[in-house]
């Protein structure tokens, strides 16, 4: 299993392990990437299984795959430990790597993603809400990667500008942005095998993998959090990103950003680097 990373940063410095989210690609943290370079951290934005320019196999993208992937990156490129910063989907695969490979974390910065446990509590709670109709509708077959390649990946705009605060929408990169994330998700095969952790995250609630996973992720994480989240995001209410404190046993912090929606990393994009800045040279 290969993944496709873009690196900066002096070898000798701390490692920090950047995670994207759904749609997207390493570019996701273009604005975070030369920025903690800058200050003396080793940086490295992978592209996850399934997107971009790494593999794509068939099958491996539940969770306990992805925090694999995630562990085994962290000792190729020659460090004991990293500090992990994950985003949406990207978020999920921190959480579980810092709950079940505690050695290969350091530090845990999460964006737009609550912990998996807080997540299944509150889709259980409102099985109406948005964000869970939105994973259902991925379960069937075919129909969603036709959605998703349809007029030029026309879809994935329209879920960036949904999922988006109020100023983003209408900034001047917002199209370059959509633009690339349209020809992320247009290579081949990537609108399969990037929904095929949603579909995993929804038909493991009813197997055993799905119940050894939900125990296994209830031991608690033992490195500090810092839980980044949009107060405008319309699929993770706020309420739902602090129940994450529940699962952390070494410090916890928390930092909403006005006006931000679910992609805080490209809509405020100095807000969360100077956030991880404080957060990763605090200790």
């Amino acid at each position: 299993m290969q993944l496709h990373v873009a690196e900066a940063g002096p070898e000798s410095g701390p490692l920090t392990l950047l995670l994207h989210g759904f749609p997207g690609s390493w570019w996701a943290w273009r604005h975070q990437l030369p920025a903690l370079a800058a200050a003396g951290h080793r940086v490295v934005a992978a592209d996850l299984r399934g997107y971009g320019d790494s593999d794509r196999p068939p099958r491996g993208y539940d969770l306990w795959t992805l925090a694999g992937d995630a562990a085994g990156l962290v000792r190729s490129l020659g460090a004991r430990e990293a500090t992990v910063v994950g985003a949406g989907w990207g978020g999920a695969v921190a959480w579980t790597l810092a709950t079940l490979r505690p050695g290969v974390v350091a530090r845990l910065a999460v964006l737009a993603a609550p912990h998996p446990l807080a997540v299944r509590a509150a889709a259980r709670r409102r099985p109406w809400a948005p964000a869970v109709r939105t994973l259902l509708s991925v379960q069937v077959p075919r129909l969603p990667e036709r959605r998703i390649r349809r007029d030029g990946g026309a879809w994935v705009e329209e879920l960036l500008r949904a999922g988006s605060g109020p100023g983003w929408v209408v900034a001047p990169e917002f199209a370059e942005v959509a633009d690339h994330h349209r020809a992320a998700m247009l290579l081949p095969r990537v609108a399969h095998t990037a929904v095929e952790g949603f579909r995993w995250s929804v038909r493991s609630q009813f197997r055993p993998d799905g119940a050894r996973y939900a125990a296994a992720m209830g031991r608690r994480v033992t490195v500090p959090v810092l839980q980044i989240h949009g107060v405008d995001d319309p699929w993770v209410p706020e309420r739902v990103a602090r129940a994450s404190a529940r699962w952390c046993d070494a410090g916890f912090r928390y930092r909403g950003l006005d006006g931000v929606g679910h992609f805080p990393h490209q809509e405020a994009p100095q807000h969360v680097t100077d956030a991880l800045l404080d957060f990763l040279d605090d200790g």
